[in-house]
């Protein structure tokens, strides 16, 4: 049985789409389904590696309908799962047509895509009303949460606790930091005075030269697939609202989150109202830190560096949140599709 995985990444498209189709795949792999990645990775060497470390093969993925229905004539696919922003949306329903099983994965809106089961895998959105093809399944909200095996072994059994006076710090904005929110992030981490130790990965080279210079006793790495490792072994993590956010919810991390661009606003919005972790604003009211909303955050990170209770209750409520198990949930929807 071999089954598809149609999505990009890139520089500037970030990784989210492939991160959480490595998870699915992994889910599909364990049951013995064989998996095939169909896409584009835009040259980003982080991403690459995920997928051959993995022994996941990746082909060019066709973005029209007739083009993505003989890819998956040609390669025999049991099932094909889309997850893309701009693929044209009418490559799901095309493959649908020709008697292939289709999952969506999306955030809100279908975009088009006409599929037999759709992944929502966003907080709350099991509340929102959104239509569906008549027969197709919706599986929506935490339950189903795609998350790597690299997460899901590193989960704690408790809520984590800290009481150093030097706390470590982990910064990290995606796989390849787009809008540059390192050097600013960080600018305001140094910002509050508060001893820590601080690692920040920088998306490229540019911003490594850029974080080096404005703190030389950081510790910069490059994007790296040891992240869950360092996101548990860090007392506070700093990172953007988006794909990582349920990672870190799973993981039980006291995080400080910053929203970046239009489409992680309401998951920004809907973790805060929760106080499910710390809330930083918009990026680009960071910039100048002289800014009223600069100096909002640095007293968040402050708090966030200097209360071990804070974090122990950010943890607590975050591994409330995140089981880890909705990858398996989601498997099983699909095969039974093909089944």
């Amino acid at each position: 049985m071999r089954i598809g995985l149609r999505c990009d990444a890139g520089p500037t498209t970030g990784v989210g789409h492939l991160v959480r189709c490595v998870a699915l795949a992994e889910e599909l792999r364990s049951r013995g389904a064989e998996v095939v990645f169909l896409g584009d990775v835009g040259g980003v060497a982080w991403a690459e590696r995920e997928l051959a470390v993995r022994g996941l093969p990746l082909l060019p993925g066709p973005g029209t309908p007739a083009g993505l229905v003989a890819a998956v004539a040609d390669l025999g696919l049991a099932a094909l799962v889309v997850d893309s922003y701009t693929l044209d949306p009418d490559c799901a329903g095309a493959v649908r047509a020709i008697g292939v099983p289709v999952m969506a994965i999306v955030d809100g809106e279908t975009r088009g895509q006409e599929a037999d089961l759709y992944l929502d895998q966003n907080l709350d959105a099991e509340l929102a009303d959104v239509k569906v093809p008549d027969g197709a399944v919706r599986l929506a909200g935490l339950r189903y949460v795609l998350l790597r095996d690299a997460v899901r072994a590193l989960r704690p059994a408790a809520p984590r606790s800290s009481t150093a006076d030097r706390p470590s710090v982990l910064a990290f904005f995606g796989g390849t930091d787009a809008f540059g929110a390192a050097p600013v992030l960080t600018r305001l981490l140094l910002a509050t005075g508060v001893p820590c130790d601080l690692t920040v990965v920088a998306g490229s080279p540019a911003l490594r030269s850029s974080l080096e210079a404005l703190a030389p006793d950081a510790s910069v790495i490059d994007p790296t697939d040891g992240l869950p490792s360092l996101i548990a072994a860090s007392d506070v993590v700093v990172s953007a609202s988006g794909t990582s956010t349920w990672e870190l919810l799973c993981l039980g991390a006291a995080a400080g989150m910053v929203w970046v661009v239009d489409n992680q606003w309401l998951g920004y919005e809907r973790v805060m109202i929760r106080q499910l972790a710390g809330g930083l604003g918009l990026l680009s009211d960071l910039v100048d830190p002289s800014s009223s909303a600069a100096g909002a955050a640095v007293a968040e990170l402050t708090r966030l560096l200097t209360s071990p209770a804070y974090r122990s209750e950010l943890s607590a409520r975050a591994l409330a949140t995140v089981d880890g198990d909705g990858r398996v949930r989601v498997a099983d929807a699909l095969l039974a599709l093909i089944h």
